[in-house]
């Protein structure tokens, strides 16, 4: 995923990452290309992103992936957005 960020970042798109504070101690935030946003929960995270995106697009990683990929999908079904997925 950290080669999709700076690939974009380079291109000159926006990159905004969104991580929830308690991932930012310890090991598991990595570095910081572009903007770098801090929320409370995963739950907030997640309508972060969806306030700051364009379109979802879901790369290998780990069981949060997964979790935060069917979550943005089954909102599609209940219509709370329109926005494209990519898996």
């Amino acid at each position: 995923m950290g080669y999709v960020l700076i690939a974009a970042h380079v291109g000159g798109s926006q990159v905004v990452g969104i991580i929830p504070t308690a991932l930012t101690k310890g090991n598991f935030a990595g570095k910081t290309v572009g903007e770098e946003l801090q929320v409370p929960t995963m739950q907030d995270r997640i309508w972060k992103m969806l306030d700051n995106s364009n379109a979802f697009i879901a790369l290998p990683n780990g069981i949060g992936t997964l979790e935060e990929n069917f979550q943005i999908a089954s909102w599609t079904q209940l219509n709370i957005h329109h926005k494209p997925i990519g898996l």
